[in-house]
């Protein structure tokens, strides 16, 4: 509204509002921050990377338990992936595959053996050739 108590036509909101996102660091950067940390030797100088980079001692002691088990927490987030599924799903196409190739052979025999009776043949008598 205007100072006369009026809407104002055509105004654009132009406030931003901020949303929190969760910062995610690569490996590369855990390491290089962990190694200038523990080859800093005089007095206060892990606390100045800290407050250098924006980080607190907490991360870096759950760094530190990363780097112990060998950083495992770098790949995707989320239910981790059996690593026989790619193989057990393989194999449930293969044998989908399969018995759809059954079920088209048995076709064929059922007609063969309809045809062979119409015709009069003997199934058990191989064909012979003229």
């Amino acid at each position: 509204m205007n100072e006369n108590g009026k809407l104002k036509e055509n105004v654009v909101e132009t406030e931003v509002i901020a949303t929190a996102q969760r910062r995610q660091y690569r490996t590369e950067y855990k390491e290089r921050i962990l190694a200038e940390i523990d080859g800093a030797r005089e007095p206060g100088a892990a606390g100045a990377i800290l407050r250098r980079e924006g980080l607190y001692s907490q991360l870096i002691s759950k760094w530190r338990a990363q780097r112990k088990a060998g950083f495992p927490g770098t790949g995707k987030r989320g239910p981790q992936a059996n690593p026989q599924a790619g193989e057990l799903a393989r194999l449930q196409r293969e044998n989908e595959r399969l018995r759809a190739k059954l079920a088209r052979a048995e076709t064929i025999i059922e007609v063969q053996k309809k045809v062979s009776l119409l015709l009069g043949l003997d199934e058990n008598e191989p064909m012979r050739s003229k």
